[in-house]
């Protein structure tokens, strides 16, 4: 084990090397883009209840990507890199980061694409949020003594894959000719007058 000339202290890269280096491989690398999750599979994925998604979408926290409910019988539909969202959402509200800092991570996630998720991880201090794509900006966190909560992006969209996988999707281009706000029955209707 080697250590730091300036501190002295081991290499935190040594102690857990697994802790902040995501794979660059991803296992998350076969979902397709195109593809969307109604409101009872992204519940299974996410570990989320129904009155959670609803609340978020309503609220303007947490809205779905590709299309956002619009009356009675229309359903949300979330793509992939939303579902990994609404996941981190989950887990950062159960450990108590304020309201506040969590929209500023989902801005973050919406910032990047499904393909770059891989290599970010999402820092909190209790005051402010950080996006960290390198391990160097992680220990530059930590080495200021603080302590953080991180959440490694690409671990939790390949455990989002792994689910979602195995649950029903719909093709998200499938509704593009009806246009945005299109309740069910309009878009069944379209669907069969094509």
């Amino acid at each position: 084990m080697t250590t730091d000339p300036t501190t002295g202290q081991a290499s935190l890269d040594e102690w857990m090397p697994e802790a902040f280096t995501v794979p660059l491989t991803n296992s998350y690398a076969g979902i397709d883009a195109g593809r969307g999750y109604r409101v009872p599979a992204v519940q299974q994925a996410a570990g989320v209840t129904y009155r959670q998604l609803d609340y978020w979408a309503r609220t303007g926290l947490m809205v779905p990507s590709i299309r956002s409910a619009a009356g009675s019988g229309s359903q949300r539909l979330y793509s992939f890199a939303d579902v990994v969202a609404v996941r981190v959402v989950k887990r950062l509200l159960d450990t108590g980061v304020s309201l506040q800092n969590v929209r500023i991570a989902v801005d973050h996630l919406r910032a990047h694409g499904q393909d770059d998720l891989a290599t970010l991880t999402l820092v909190c201090d209790g005051v402010s949020v950080y996006e960290c794509t390198t391990d160097d900006e992680i220990v530059d966190l930590l080495r200021g003594g603080q302590g953080v909560f991180g959440i490694a992006i690409g671990h939790t969209a390949t455990d989002v894959a792994a689910v979602v996988r195995h649950l029903p999707s719909v093709d998200a281009t499938e509704d593009a000719d009806v246009g945005p706000g299109a309740d069910e029955l309009s878009l069944h209707r379209a669907r069969r007058s094509a």
